[in-house]
């Protein structure tokens, strides 16, 4: 693996953070950058991670999702255990380069560790006041989560 600091820029002026075409990400006080995951066929939004240099660069370098666990505080690469690996086809940063937005092609039925294609499987009802139930939506699993990961069994 390259030594991840030749593959990111400095960072720079506002400027040139916003405009220029360094890659120059900004890892918060943990060392990570929130990484959206998006289907890269239907635009569904697949999940949330995060991303440390290591991850980001070994994304980058084999052209597919690596990400940080925060819970585990270890690398991992997507699909290690499931088989269900992630394919990126786009990688992008914002205006900031705070947060990354990877477009992918999910092998697998899903990506989310709960048997579901995607983590965002409840709806966050608007316009009531008063206490909020999740609503389900998309929620039928696509696999049996205890068959892909023995060990949550």
């Amino acid at each position: 693996m390259a030594d991840n600091s030749s593959l990111f820029a400095t960072r720079g002026s506002i400027s040139e953070i916003e405009e220029g075409r360094a890659f120059a990400p900004k890892f918060d006080s943990d060392g990570l950058v929130t990484a959206v995951v998006t289907d890269a066929s239907s635009g569904d939004v697949l999940m949330v991670a995060h991303m440390n240099a290591e991850a980001l660069a070994k994304t980058i370098e084999s052209g597919e999702a690596w990400y940080f666990s925060r819970s585990r505080k270890k690398l991992w690469k997507k699909g290690e255990i499931s088989g269900h690996v992630q394919r990126v086809v786009e990688l992008r940063t914002d205006c900031d380069q705070d947060a990354l937005w990877l477009k992918v092609e999910q092998a697998g039925e899903g990506a989310c560790h709960t048997g579901r294609r995607s983590c965002f499987y409840r709806a966050v009802p608007l316009g009531k006041a008063g206490s909020v139930t999740l609503e389900f939506r998309d929620a039928d699993k696509a696999f049996d989560p205890k068959a892909v990961y023995p060990d949550k069994a």
